[in-house]
């Protein structure tokens, strides 16, 4: 059976007959008229002693799992909160977050996950506005949970639950149509908004995943991305609901060198992160790794490029398959395509593939009318099984869900993606309709990154843009600093910090006199000027390196922010890295010193300097570190050359495909 929906049957009938071949159990049509938690036990049922979740703390069972959330579900309803009263939880990648996931499921209640990377003001906004009146925590994070409680909701710890609460199933009746999660997301407001998604609507989603994955009880899947995620919710459920275990692998924490490592020592046969993730990790490989039991990646979040389709060919074996796919909050996956080593792509963007079951994709214009094949038109999502609204937001929901312009019976959601079909009926996705950006896997609303800045007290004016950048995105910000201000770049990015997620902070700030306008008087975006590759203005005076170790450092930092000069006392994440950048360099130094630094290392010594003093004096010692470093520096002058060689064929190859 080589596929088992509509949308890869059109994929086969298309020539494009790249599709899993492994057996497994299918998910039927009338299985999405059931809960989530129906739908686990009964996993439960085939395989109590399977292994559900694995992380380096815990191992459970399905069997422990349950047991687990019927505790969780047991003190909830015991509590007698309100029936309309979500129940928030902190999101954590381990085993018991992830029971206490499930237990929530299980009270027929919906959960709200929260993200405690995000700023505390934010977190504070998503529970207030949820109406969430219980919060679930673990131990590692009691103490924050207890500040973000207050004396209005009621907090359960999830390890403590043990003791007095029934491990039996709860059995009770709850309607497939019951909202199973409230899922925030940046909002055009400038404030989160609370997608809604019903049992049967995630049911669909996973029936349509499950089934042209092959999604068996002998796969092992990753989970990279903390589960307050939508690509992690669809993971974790891909896993749990068709008796897969699931790894959780928290790579800030763990950084990346290990990765590979841990893949294969997991024997993990199901990949998925964002593509900016896959990127990084892919440039960790030599080549000789091998992961034999690796049959799928699953790569999006942010589009994918040719870059990554040269990453999988080169370093995966011919047995692996590669996903691209496109999908939103609130219509869940809408396309995707499968490619394996003999996949021949034309033109510069991939295809996204071909419309899941159950959903019709149409591109229209601005005056909602069709466009022609080959012509570019917004991505209209038609289905029974989009997301019922918005949290409390009526106006937003009946402005969301529109009548379908065919005059069927079914709404449609307007995704902002802008899209065209190609000739053998794949769809190619064109980039955002709006300023909706996916910067390193996260949707970013530019507008609200450029309310905040402008609501720093020293900004005047500020245009935020996304710029193509070493094959990902970045953020750039524009100021026009208010009379008699000369703001620091360290003091702009601590003040947004403080009201903004990583991901929404710009990478580079230019202070320019004016912000360019168009003839209408807008903002000309185009015409703004190009950071460009000088370092920015630091708080350090600039210095030069002194000493070999100082250079190789230099030049790794230069090659992954992208800059033409780097002083040893400048801050790595002043000059515009991120948490995802640092684990890259860490992991390149590492091979270059034949060390395992730790991946905390740039966090707490985030200067040239800082680090080479680490190598000195707690790793390596001077001697040794200072010849590595001169046989490196040494070796990578000789190889210039061959790398420049190398580029040339890769785009010479390109160009024989096109």
């Amino acid at each position: 059976m080589c596929q088992s929906l509509v949308t890869n049957s059109s994929q086969t009938k298309n020539g494009n007959k790249v599709c899993p071949t492994n057996p497994f159990v299918e998910f039927k049509r009338e299985e999405i008229e059931q809960t989530i938690a129906n739908r686990f036990e009964q996993q439960v049922l085939r395989y109590p002693h399977h292994v559900a979740i694995k992380t380096r703390n815990h191992t459970f069972s399905y069997s422990e799992l349950n047991r687990m959330a019927n505790r969780v579900a047991h003190a909830i309803i015991c509590m007698r909160a309100a029936a309309n009263k979500p129940v928030a939880l902190i999101a954590e990648s381990d085993a018991p977050m992830i029971a206490a996931i499930l237990g929530v499921l299980k009270t027929g209640k919906a959960y709200v996950p929260l993200d405690l990377s995000l700023p505390q003001s934010r977190i504070k906004y998503i529970i207030e506005d949820s109406q969430a009146d219980i919060l679930v925590a673990s131990n590692n994070n009691l103490s924050v949970a207890a500040q973000l409680a207050q004396k209005h909701i009621r907090l359960i710890d999830v390890h403590e639950v043990d003791a007095g609460f029934s491990d039996e199933n709860p059995a009770l009746e709850i309607a497939p149509d019951a909202i199973a999660w409230i899922l925030y997301t940046s909002g055009t407001s400038g404030e989160p908004k609370g997608v809604l998604q019903t049992h049967r609507g995630e049911l669909h989603n996973i029936m349509c995943v499950t089934n042209s994955h092959h999604f068996a009880a002998n796969d092992r899947m990753t989970l990279l991305r903390n589960p307050s995620l939508g690509g992690a919710i669809r993971n974790l459920f891909s896993a749990l609901l068709n008796g897969v275990s699931l790894f959780p692998l928290d790579i800030k924490q763990e950084g990346l060198s290990g990765l590979a490592d841990w893949l294969r020592h997991h024997e993990i046969t199901i990949y998925h992160s964002s593509a900016s993730l896959f990127r990084k990790f892919a440039q960790t490989l030599t080549g000789r790794e091998q992961f034999p039991k690796l049959r799928l990646l699953r790569i999006g979040s942010e589009p994918v490029t040719w870059q990554d389709v040269v990453l999988y060919k080169r370093y995966f074996s011919s047995e692996c398959i590669l996903v691209n796919a496109l999908s939103s909050t609130e219509a869940r996956t809408f396309l995707q395509y499968f490619i394996n080593k003999k996949t021949s792509l034309m033109g510069e963007a991939l295809p996204v593939g071909y419309p899941v079951q159950d959903l019709d994709v149409l591109l229209l214009d601005d005056d909602g009318r069709r466009v022609g094949r080959e012509e570019i038109g917004e991505i209209v999502i038609r289905s029974s099984f989009l997301f019922p609204g918005y949290w409390q937001r009526p106006k937003l929901t009946r402005d969301s869900l529109l009548p379908d312009p065919d005059g069927g019976e079914h709404p449609v959601f307007h995704t902002g993606d802008l899209g065209r079909i190609l000739s053998n009926g794949a769809y190619e996705h064109h980039g955002r309709k709006d300023f909706v950006v996916k910067v390193r896997g996260h949707r970013v609303q530019i507008d609200e990154v450029e309310r905040a800045l402008r609501g720093l007290p020293e900004v005047d004016q500020a245009v935020v843009v996304a710029q193509n950048w070493l094959a990902d995105k970045r953020l750039v910000g524009y100021i026009v600093p208010r009379q008699g201000q000369e703001p620091k770049i360290r003091d702009l990015r601590l003040s947004l910090e403080k009201i903004l997620p990583d991901c929404m902070v710009p990478a580079v700030f230019v202070s320019v006199e004016s912000l360019p306008l168009t003839p209408s008087g807008k903002v000309d975006r185009n015409a703004l000027p190009a950071p460009g590759r000088t370092r920015p203005e630091a708080t350090h005076p600039f210095v030069r390196v002194r000493t070999p170790i100082e250079e190789v450092l230099t030049q790794q930092w230069a090659h992954a922010l992208d800059l033409e000069e780097i002083g040893v006392e400048d801050n790595f994440f002043e000059l515009g890295g991120n948490s995802l950048m640092a684990s890259d360099v860490t992991s390149r130094i590492s091979k270059i010193f034949s060390i395992q630094l730790p991946p905390y290392v740039l966090l707490e010594g985030p200067t040239v300097a800082k680090l080479a003093e680490f190598l000195v004096t707690k790793s390596m010692g001077p001697e040794a570190a200072d010849r590595t470093a001169r046989t490196w520096l040494s070796i990578a002058t000789m190889k210039a050359d061959e790398v420049r060689e190398m580029l040339e064929k890769e785009r010479k190859a390109r160009d024989d495909a096109d």
